[in-house]
């Protein structure tokens, strides 16, 4: 592999390979590192499946917000029957497969099972990036960096400012192990969900079930037999403490053996199930936030901004999972109604040649709650591409491009902003 790069991007979820693909197809020349074996994320680490909403009714038309590149692999996923009917549940080794041929026709070069062990900076620039793999120790150079590492893992170790979790207490969103039930009669599981709720609530209140959410949250699998469950809920740990998050591992997998015992044990549809698999690694909702040029928030959601310098559109429900225990806060947005993310967002404080893309971008607790899902990571992740293209392009700081320049590059890539 070559030692110097023109970006390297830095994880391979939605967003980071979104991200090389997009400045990857602007010209430049583009590594893609992820610790894992695949591209995805957290939809192969941690099994998040189905897509969360990412369009509303415009003029009495369905529109999507997460469009561009999200809208490409949607077509593709659909192309080899890897997207259900509902639009939203996908075949998780379609989509890999996917995103492989999408990355590989583009150009990328891809790293897997790499981990980052620390980079050279000088002054405001980042120079390099260490990394451990089955190679050994190596080192790659670069003009520009993304993170999207979904901690925020590179802009913390270039010193950049950041947040964790919710002001206040740095309390972050529960951690969730997702996992799947095998045969089971799906159709009767969602006819009888009152029961089983009601069910679980009494249990819950008898000291009979562990777990601290107030219900319990499933849903379809792309196989009408197995059933999806996104109900574990480990609070108070930090995601980003190994020793915090290697217990989570632990805690989560006996109340998925709790869940999953409850089901069979007391609800129609399970009689004849068996528990198939969970996440290879819990699912992180929130953790560092940078600080940007801007920081979204809460009212800027509600208020239905439209930035000057928006670079993808959300209407995804401020969905705030309790970080103290039990209870989940929604506040849905209108038909018709959106926010557009600024692209200043995405530009970290304390650097010039870095950019973040992802769950990770500058914004407070309650406007990540809304941002931090699949379809709009893919969104910051393009557009962050294309931005890190554009300032290669013409030899500035990644806050120095033209952001009407980038507006129109993605609008044409079919964005919708």
């Amino acid at each position: 592999m070559k030692e110097k790069y023109d970006l390297i991007v830095c994880g391979g979820g939605f967003a980071g390979t979104a991200a090389a693909i997009a400045a990857a197809r602007s010209g430049i020349d583009v590594l893609l590192i992820d610790k894992s074996g695949f591209l995805s994320g957290t939809a192969g680490n941690c099994l998040i499946n189905p897509f969360m909403p990412f369009y509303t009714d415009i003029n009495g038309s369905k529109t999507d917000l997460s469009a561009g590149l999200f809208s490409e692999i949607l077509s593709k996923l659909t192309a080899l029957g890897g997207l259900h009917k509902n639009g939203l549940t996908f075949n998780l080794e379609l989509l890999k497969l996917v995103l492989d041929r999408m990355a590989r026709e583009s150009g990328v070069t891809v790293l897997f099972h790499t981990y980052i062990t620390g980079l050279g900076k000088e002054d405001r620039y980042i120079r390099s990036i260490s990394t451990i793999n089955k190679s050994g120790a190596g080192s790659f150079a670069a003009d520009i960096f993304i993170d999207a590492t979904g901690d925020a893992d590179i802009a913390a170790m270039a010193g950049c400012p950041f947040q964790l979790g919710r002001e206040g207490d740095n309390l972050c969103q529960p951690m969730t192990l997702c996992f799947d039930i095998a045969g089971v009669d799906v159709d009767k599981v969602f006819s009888t969900n009152p029961q089983i709720n009601e069910a679980y609530r009494k249990l819950q209140s008898e000291g009979k079930i562990q777990n601290p959410r107030e219900d319990v949250l499933y849903m379809r699998h792309m196989y009408k037999d197995i059933l999806h469950v996104n109900s574990t809920r480990i609070i108070r740990k930090c995601p980003i403490d190994a020793e915090d998050v290697s217990a989570a591992e632990s805690e989560a997998r006996e109340q998925v053996f709790e869940l999953f015992s409850f089901l069979k044990e007391n609800c129609e549809g399970f009689e004849n199930s068996v528990l198939l698999s969970s996440g290879p690694e819990i699912g992180i909702r929130e953790s560092r936030m940078i600080e940007g040029l801007y920081k979204l928030n809460e009212d800027d959601l509600k208020s239905c901004t439209k930035f000057y310098d928006g670079i993808a559109a959300s209407n995804y429900e401020i969905d705030i999972h309790n970080p103290d225990g039990s209870g989940t806060s929604h506040y849905y947005f209108a038909p018709g109604t959106y926010y557009t993310i600024p692209y200043r967002c995405l530009v970290p404080k304390g650097t010039d040649n870095l950019l973040v893309a992802g769950r990770c971008i500058s914004g407070t607790h309650e406007a990540q709650a809304s941002f931090r899902i699949m379809p709009v990571c893919c969104s910051t992740g393009e557009a962050a591409g294309c931005a890190a293209a554009l300032a290669f392009a013409n030899k500035c700081s990644v806050s120095g491009i033209n952001t009407a320049k980038l507006r129109d590059i993605l609008k044409k890539r079919g964005a919708f902003i």
